[in-house]
């Protein structure tokens, strides 16, 4: 099969897999025993109501996890139906995650509209991230199958829940204004590559992979976390940053604790260093700081050595995939899916 055919059927597995975690999804959303507010509330989150309630269809996040999960299924040999408690549980962790990052963010926008908590307030949204959360175990027990696959199931979301929390304290934690390229990775091991990592052995689980293959995928994941992470701090400066729903260099602006940040800060000298610690102590950053922040990426050669990066995970990536011992077309389907995650510009 070429490269625009997997494309092209990749597209029709992405129509066909979001439509299944959504339904999956939205069935575990009518079952709460809730007020209708927070149901409704959850819903404008995922895109499928506006801030009225009334019936809306935005544009839906990526959708990176779940895809990643039902395709490893596929690619170890089992019926992706099998692992849509899982890819829905992964979602259901991962938006727990954004409800919880834009107010820890102050972010008031997210896919183009007010985030949760800029319209009914942190309080409210705090719940609402805490009701995905306690909800994604719930949804793995739902699964049929050997009980023992379940538990273990049940397991890796947890490990992967504990990782993420650990990852976004590192980011939050004041003790160091800039990060080093160490607490960096420690950093996005954590918040983004750990769900990731899940998310594709959570699918090999599911087919009943052998341990073996089912740490290959979680490798696969890893790396591919790590890929996209870096890919998507550089894009935050030198992407189209405008059509991802925040502003263009918003990362640059609150000082994030970003690659290029981290990068700069490694590869700069003394008087360097204490340059962008003086640029980065008032948050946010003036337009003129930021620019003259940029300039320091550029001068340092930091998009180069974040492209070089991004590069050496991609092809671990890869390596990782073919350890599993991946089936078609599962196996160039999730191979297209890298591409486009990294090729992408926005």
């Amino acid at each position: 099969m070429t490269r625009t055919a997997h494309a092209d059927l990749l597209q029709a597995r992405q129509v066909a897999y979001a439509a299944a975690i959504d339904a999956f999804i939205e069935q575990r959303l009518a079952a709460l025993d809730g007020p209708p507010d927070l149901i409704n509330m959850l819903r404008y989150h995922f895109g499928w109501v506006d801030e009225r309630f009334q019936p809306v269809r935005q544009a839906a996040g990526k959708r990176v996890r779940p895809l990643l999960c039902l395709l490893a299924c596929e690619a170890a040999g089992g019926d992706w139906r099998a692992a849509v408690p899982n890819a829905a549980a992964v979602e259901l962790v991962h938006n727990f995650s954004l409800i919880h990052d834009d107010i820890e963010d102050d972010s008031p926008l997210r896919r183009h509209r007010p985030t949760v908590w800029a319209l009914w307030g942190v309080p409210l949204a705090i719940n609402l991230g805490d009701a995905l959360l306690i909800e994604a175990p719930l949804a793995v027990l739902a699964q049929e199958g050997p009980a023992e696959r379940t538990l273990a199931a049940v397991a890796l979301l947890g490990q992967a829940c504990r990782a993420l929390c650990a990852g976004q304290h590192r980011d939050l934690a004041p003790e160091r204004a800039i990060p080093s390229l160490e607490e960096y990775y420690a950093m996005i091991g954590g918040k983004t590559a750990a769900l990731l990592a899940t998310a594709t052995e959570l699918g090999a689980l599911a087919a009943g992979a052998p341990p073996a293959a089912r740490a290959a995928y979680a490798a696969f994941g890893r790396e591919l976390g790590l890929a996209f992470q870096l890919q998507d701090d550089l894009l935050d400066v030198w992407g189209a940053s405008a059509r991802r729903g925040k502003a263009a260099r918003e990362d640059v602006r609150t000082a994030k604790h970003s690659f290029p940040l981290a990068a700069a800060y490694s590869r700069a000298d003394a008087d360097t260093r204490a340059e962008l610690e003086r640029l980065c102590a008032h948050v946010p950053l003036a337009e003129a700081a930021v620019e003259t922040v940029v300039a320091l990426f550029e001068r340092l050669g930091v998009r180069e050595e974040g492209e070089r990066r991004v590069a050496e995970h991609h092809t671990a990536a890869l390596r990782a995939l073919e350890a599993a011992g991946p089936i078609e077309p599962g196996r160039g389907l999730l191979i297209s899916l890298v591409h486009s995650l990294l090729a992408r510009q926005a």
